[in-house]
C-alpha cells in the first residue's frame, strides 16, 4: 500500500483563484489517486451554498483536472443520520480535503462536538492532506477569531476556542489569514479585517506560550509532517507574531517545525531556516507571481488594449479582450461578485464599446473601416457564447447595437449591417 503525505495546507486566501492553482497542483501530485473532498460547512448558511459548492467544483475540475466531491455537510447540527453519516464517509475516504469561505463561528458551531474534528485529526496524523483557507483556517488554531462579528456587528475584540489542531502538531498557534488585506484603503483592515489595535487588544488575551501565525492573502504554508518543514508559496508572507516580534518568511522559503513549535527559542540567524533558493533574491527570481485579483489582471488587460488601439492594431486589441474574458472565467470561482467583478465587467464592456465606436467612426466607407473591428468584436462573441457566459454576451450585443451595428444569426453563421444614425 502506496504510504501518503501527511500535510496540512494553510492558505491565506485566493483558494479558488489562479493564484493556487500551482499549490492544489502540487499537493494533488503527491497522491497517486486522488480522492477529493470539499468540506462545505463554513458556508452552509448561505443561501447560495449549492452555487459555491459547484464553483470550486468547477474550478478544481477545470483549473486542476481533478474531480472534487462536496461532502453534503452544509449543517452537522440537526442533519438527518443517514445524510450526517454519509458525508462523514466521504471525509473518512477522502486523501485530500479542501475547506475555504465562509463563518468561522459558523463553522465551529457545526465542527465542535462532532465527528469531524477526529477525522481531521486522523488525517494528518495518519496520512492525507488536508487544506484549509479562508475561514477554515482560522479554525485550525488554539483560538479563532470571530471576524464577522467583530467586524461587521461591532463587537469589542474577543477570541472564540479553535479546533485546536495545530497543537496536536506541537504548535501552539492562533491562525490569522488575509494577513495583509487592503480592502479598507483608509482603515486597516489587516489581520483579516481586525486591524492593528484591535489584534494588540486580543494578543494580550493569549497565553505565554502561544503565538499569531499570519498567511497573507493568495499565500499558502505547506507543512509537510514527513520533512519536519513547513514550506511557502505564493505571492505574499507568512509571519510568526509574538511578544511585539514579527518574523517573516517569503515565497520560497522553508520554516522548520521546531520553529513553528516555538518560534521565541533562538535568532532567526540561528533558527536553522531553510531557503528553496540559494538567496532571497534568487528565489524571488525563480517564482511566477501571478496577478492577485480579478482587479489587477483587468488593469494589466486594460493596458495592453489601450496601448494596441493607439497603434490601431486591432488584431492585439482583440487579444487583449480575449484575455480579459479568460481571466473572468478563471476568477469566477473567487470572484464572481462584488467590485472587481463590477470593474472587470465594465472594462470588457468599455473595450467593446471602444472598438464598435471605432468601426462606426463616420469615415468615407463606413463598412470598410468597420469590418475589422467589428469582426474582431463578433469572434470575441463567438468565443464567450461557446463557453455560454451569456452575461458578456449580452454585453457585446447591447454595445453593438449601441453603436448601429446590426448582428443577425442564422444558419450559415453571423451576418451584420451598420444601420443608419
Amino acid at each position: 500500500m502506496t504510504k501518503l503525505p501527511r500535510i496540512l495546507a494553510i492558505l491565506g486566501s485566493g483558494e479558488t483563484a489562479p493564484t493556487m492553482v500551482k499549490v492544489h497542483r502540487e499537493l494533488l501530485n503527491l497522491l497517486s489517486s486522488k480522492s477529493a473532498v470539499l468540506l462545505d460547512t463554513p458556508y452552509g448558511f448561505q443561501e447560495n451554498a449549492p452555487e459555491l459548492a459547484m464553483r470550486a467544483v468547477d474550478y478544481f475540475k477545470t483549473s486542476i483536472n481533478v474531480s472534487i466531491t462536496p461532502a453534503g455537510l452544509t449543517r452537522v447540527i440537526g442533519t438527518d443520520v443517514i445524510s450526517l453519516q454519509r458525508g462523514l464517509n466521504f471525509l473518512s475516504d477522502a486523501n485530500y480535503i479542501f475547506s475555504g469561505p465562509g463563518s468561522p463561528t459558523y463553522a465551529l458551531r457545526q465542527w465542535r462536538g462532532s465527528a469531524v474534528p477526529d477525522l481531521l485529526r486522523t488525517k494528518i496524523r495518519d496520512g492525507g492532506i488536508v487544506t484549509f483557507a479562508s475561514a477554515a483556517a482560522l479554525t485550525l488554531g488554539t483560538k479563532t477569531v470571530p471576524v464577522y462579528e467583530i467586524y461587521k456587528c461591532g463587537e469589542e475584540p474577543y477570541w472564540l476556542d479553535g479546533l485546536d489542531l495545530l497543537s496536536d502538531l506541537g504548535m501552539p498557534a492562533v491562525v490569522i489569514p488575509h494577513f495583509n488585506n487592503a480592502e479598507g484603503e483608509r482603515h486597516d483592515t489587516r489581520f483579516c479585517y481586525l486591524g492593528e489595535q484591535r489584534l494588540i487588544s486580543l494578543e494580550a488575551k493569549l497565553d505565554k506560550q502561544e503565538y499569531v501565525l499570519g498567511v497573507d492573502e493568495h499565500t499558502a504554508l505547506v507543512i509537510d509532517l514527513e520533512s519536519d518543514l513547513a514550506r511557502v508559496s505564493g505571492n505574499g508572507v507568512v509571519t510568526l507574531r509574538y511578544d511585539g516580534v514579527s518574523r517573516t518568511f517569503a515565497a520560497g522559503e522553508a520554516i522548520p517545525l521546531a520553529l513553528l513549535k516555538n518560534p521565541r527559542v533562538g535568532s532567526l540567524q540561528n533558527a536553522s531556516v531553510n531557503k528553496a533558493q540559494s538567496s532571497p533574491t534568487e528565489a524571488a527570481m525563480a517564482i511566477s507571481v501571478t496577478p492577485i485579483s480579478l482587479r489587477s489582471a483587468t488593469e494589466a488587460r486594460k493596458s495592453e488594449f489601450d496601448s494596441a488601439f493607439a497603434a490601431r492594431d486591432s488584431a492585439a486589441a482583440t487579444r487583449a479582450v480575449l484575455d480579459l474574458e479568460v481571466d473572468i472565467r478563471q476568477w469566477s470561482a473567487d470572484t464572481l461578485t462584488g467590485p472587481d467583478g463590477e470593474f472587470a465587467r465594465r472594462t470588457f464592456r468599455g473595450m467593446i464599446l471602444k472598438l464598435g465606436e471605432a468601426a462606426t467612426s463616420g469615415l468615407a466607407d463606413p463598412r470598410s473601416v468597420a469590418a475589422p473591428y467589428v469582426e474582431a468584436i463578433l469572434a470575441i462573441r463567438g468565443v464567450v457564447r461557446a463557453e455560454k457566459r451569456f452575461d458578456l454576451s449580452d454585453i457585446i450585443r447591447d454595445v453593438l447595437a449601441d453603436v448601429k451595428v446590426e448582428v443577425r444569426d442564422n444558419p450559415s453563421g453571423v451576418e451584420w449591417i451598420l444601420r443608419d444614425p
